[in-house]
């Protein structure tokens, strides 16, 4: 089972996970157009967002994270961002435990909603995100590197935790 842990994505061990995972999203990326926007350390400071380091027996195997996006006018809204998987770790279920972990902490700062953008050749992730609750919306940001947009309702739905 995996850990979690917070950490500034400026970190060494998080600044490394997303080169690699930029890398990986590069390489891959319809056109070879990728535009990877590493984020800042404030963006993910405690009440506003967290990114969090995903462990595997004391080895670095993922992140992710989520951060507020006080501009939109509909409540507390908080945007993931980030997720990533080695992938000798996937299919084990990781990925839903690290979503569940970050809207644990989403809801524990009273966010009214979830939202994110991706990509519609990340086909893995999509069915993750959308098992999970999330749905289109329309496009909240000028991302260059997404096709799809998703938000998820969180008022009413599931418990809610006292502390993130």
């Amino acid at each position: 089972m995996p850990a979690f842990r917070s950490a500034s994505p400026a970190d060494a061990d998080a600044h490394a996970l997303l080169v690699e995972y930029f890398t990986m999203r590069a390489a891959e990326f319809p056109g070879g157009a990728y535009s990877p926007r590493y984020p800042t350390a404030e963006a993910f400071r405690s009440p506003d967002g967290v990114f969090l380091l995903v462990e595997d027996d004391g080895r670095l195997v993922g992140c992710g994270g989520i951060r507020r996006l006080p501009d939109l006018e509909d409540g507390r809204v908080f945007e993931v961002k980030h997720v990533y998987l080695r992938p000798e770790t996937r299919g084990r279920g990781w990925g839903r435990l690290l979503l569940d972990e970050l809207e644990r902490r989403a809801r524990a700062w009273d966010a009214s909603a979830l939202v994110l953008d991706t990509h519609h050749t990340l086909e893995s992730a999509g069915h993750l995100y959308r098992r999970g609750g999330f749905s289109d919306t329309a496009p909240y940001n000028d991302n260059p590197n997404a096709t799809v947009w998703l938000r998820k309702e969180l008022h009413g739905v599931g418990p809610r935790s006292d502390r993130p």
